[in-house]
């Protein structure tokens, strides 16, 4: 049977859109990928990548490269305003508990390392900005150039996605605000470096946490609670309001605000899940935060955006590219994993920076536990596996 519906434009050149590109350019389709940014963009906040996440880095090849990019953590360690240790575990525990499969690494490296493996058009500078649909394609309308038609369209655009906007409406009917916003940003020539180490301080309902890179460089992690969501996306407003946030904090606060305060680029957003009751409409569907974003703060949103790129190319490539049956067949496979790992991200998220001295008492108490071998593993096992069964779609 011939291979329908092959013109396949994505939106979004994070680690979903490239990952899709990746999987459906192999099985004989022909994916154009589209990003909103001027050029690609390395570095961002650190991922740790176990279970499915770490599957699907190996099944593409990347697995040597991402290993050599990435970073293998030793120490946790949760301090408070003079520097002591209140908590922590060894990061060994993890790749023990996990059998070796686990390592972190900037989101932006990771991407890259995808992108590269990536052979389809590509085209920076470029958003989408209507979609209009009929029996046969969907036509497109940029931000400049002429409208082109494709035979469906993509959305792996983050969660702040336009595409979903486009097709399904207001992002305030899908997100569900957390409580927490974050924000990170990377420096260079930072003086405290202490390698290989993670290492945070929290007061109630905020925390700060560093990590050092390769090269020089830092990277920093804000996460701070708030009732009310913040209207404003001027960059200058964000850093004022960790200014007011943290600024009264001890240890090494200060440094880090101005440091932060001379950051080219500083990631700022809420902590939010995007719940959908469908992921497609018509020749239209989304992929990885667009569709199911299960918050920052599980730390497996990546690994989640490759499942979902994975899913729906092999799908498509299953169903010779008849959409309607390869989007219900995607959902249906990723949705009953999708809904528990979102309910398990929803229930962690608060350790990050519990609102409370009595709630960061419980979190110093808990991981001080970790340093009980057997116990640990038992937790880390409960609480991080995200195996999921992948389909062999060859």
């Amino acid at each position: 049977m011939a291979l329908r519906n092959q013109r396949i434009l994505i939106s979004g050149a994070g680690i979903g859109g490239p990952a899709l590109a990746f999987w459906l350019r192999r099985y004989g389709f022909e994916p154009t990928l589209i990003e909103r940014a001027p050029a690609f963009r390395d570095g961002g906040y650190m991922i740790d990548v176990w279970g499915v996440g770490y599957d699907l880095v190996e099944r593409m090849g990347l697995l040597p490269a991402a290993l050599e990019a990435g970073y293998f953590i030793e120490h946790v360690r949760f301090v408070d305003e003079h520097g002591k240790r209140r908590s922590g575990f060894d990061g060994d525990l993890f790749r023990l508990a996990l059998n070796g499969r686990f390592f972190s690494i900037p989101r932006g490296d990771l991407a890259r390392l995808i992108f590269r493996k990536v052979d389809a058009e590509t085209r920076f500078s470029t958003s989408v900005e209507a979609l209009r649909e009929d029996a046969d394609c969907v036509e497109v309308h940029f931000n400049h150039g002429p409208p082109e038609r494709f035979d469906l369209v993509i959305g792996a655009d983050g969660l702040r996605s336009h595409v979903r906007e486009c097709v399904f409406g207001p992002e305030k009917s899908y997100e569900k605000y957390l409580g927490y916003y974050a924000a990170s940003f990377i420096t260079q020539g930072y003086p405290h470096r202490d390698e290989k180490t993670y290492l945070s301080f929290s007061k109630p309902g905020r925390s700060i946490a560093r990590y050092a890179l390769r090269g020089g460089r830092s990277a920093f992690l804000f996460v701070f609670a708030k009732d009310r969501r913040i209207p404003s996306h001027e960059t200058s407003l964000h850093k004022a309001i960790l200014h007011q946030t943290f600024g009264q904090d001890g240890w090494e606060t200060p440094e880090i605000l101005a440091r932060m305060d001379q950051a080219d680029e500083l990631y700022f957003d809420a902590v939010s899940q995007i719940r959908m009751p469908q992921w497609s409409k018509g020749r239209v569907a989304l992929v990885g935060d667009a569709a199911h974003c299960p918050s920052l703060m599980a730390g497996a949103g990546s690994a989640f955006a490759m499942l979902g790129a994975y899913i729906l190319a092999g799908e498509l490539h299953k169903a010779d590219g008849d959409h309607a049956k390869a989007f219900a067949a995607y959902e249906r496979r990723m949705r009953p994993f999708i809904d528990k790992q979102q309910r398990d991200a929803e229930r962690f998220a608060p350790s990050f920076a519990p609102r409370t001295a009595f709630g960061l008492f419980v979190r110093d108490t808990v991981l001080n536990l970790m340093k009980v071998r057997p116990l640990a593993i038992w937790f880390t096992r409960r609480n991080f596996a995200n195996a999921f069964d992948l389909p062999d779609y060859s």
